[in-house]
């Protein structure tokens, strides 16, 4: 009865800052705050380390590797160990300190769905000096514009629309409207479209039952 009196469950017992390592490195490093000797304290500190490195040896080669356990014992010891560090030491205050927001691309073009490399791609052709090279580029570009605009939006489009989404794009530097050119017929993009798409499964359906049936009266072992 006196042993059952005894025992300790981890409900009563503290709360593990890092759960990775157990609790009976917790102890260890509560120990080595509860020193006085300053020289023992820090030889102890050295002698934890050891083991962190040694109970992680997959992450030896990451950079900072031995700046990290220094950290990690900080925070274990909930930075009241007062040891000499071979690196800065990071602050409690540090460690609960909100990081900056990050700021996030804002774009909103008025054809989405065109998308944004698109723009990219205008962008660069109209960078270009005037010649067969950049007006491959700008019919490639028209091309592009037209599939996605099939893939999003009715199943025919005019030519002359992409003309005027690319020129309204390139702030009216690219006209294609007035080279009297003709882009790929949307009915071979929609047949494109049609032969990528996947097989319906009323097909796979039959597929199977086909296989059912030719396996039926054979011998099972």
């Amino acid at each position: 009865m006196h042993l059952v009196e005894q025992l300790e469950y981890n409900t009563e017992r503290p709360h593990l800052i890092i759960p990775e390592y157990g609790r009976h490195f917790q102890k260890m490093v509560d120990h080595a705050v509860s020193i006085e000797d300053p020289v023992e304290r820090n030889k102890i500190a050295n002698s934890i380390i050891s083991v962190m490195g040694n109970l992680q040896p997959h992450l030896r080669d990451v950079p900072d590797f031995q700046h990290k356990l220094w950290d990690q014992l900080f925070i274990m010891s909930d930075f009241k160990l007062d040891v000499e560090s071979p690196f800065p030491i990071t602050t409690k205050e540090q460690l609960q300190e909100r990081p900056a927001a990050l700021e996030y691309p804002q774009n909103f073009p008025k054809y989405r769905f065109y998308g944004n490399n698109i723009k990219r791609m205008i962008d660069v052709a109209v960078e270009w000096e005037q010649g067969d090279k950049r007006a491959g580029l700008e019919y490639a570009i028209a091309n592009h514009m037209k599939k996605c605009y099939l893939n999003w939006n009715k199943d025919v489009v005019d030519d002359s629309a992409i003309f005027k989404h690319l020129f309204e794009l390139s702030d009216g530097q690219i006209d294609m409207a007035a080279r009297d050119e003709s882009l790929t017929d949307s009915g071979q993009f929609l047949k494109n479209r049609v032969a990528k798409a996947p097989r319906s499964s009323s097909n796979s359906g039959k597929k199977n039952n086909q296989r059912n049936n030719n396996n039926r009266g054979k011998k099972r072992y």
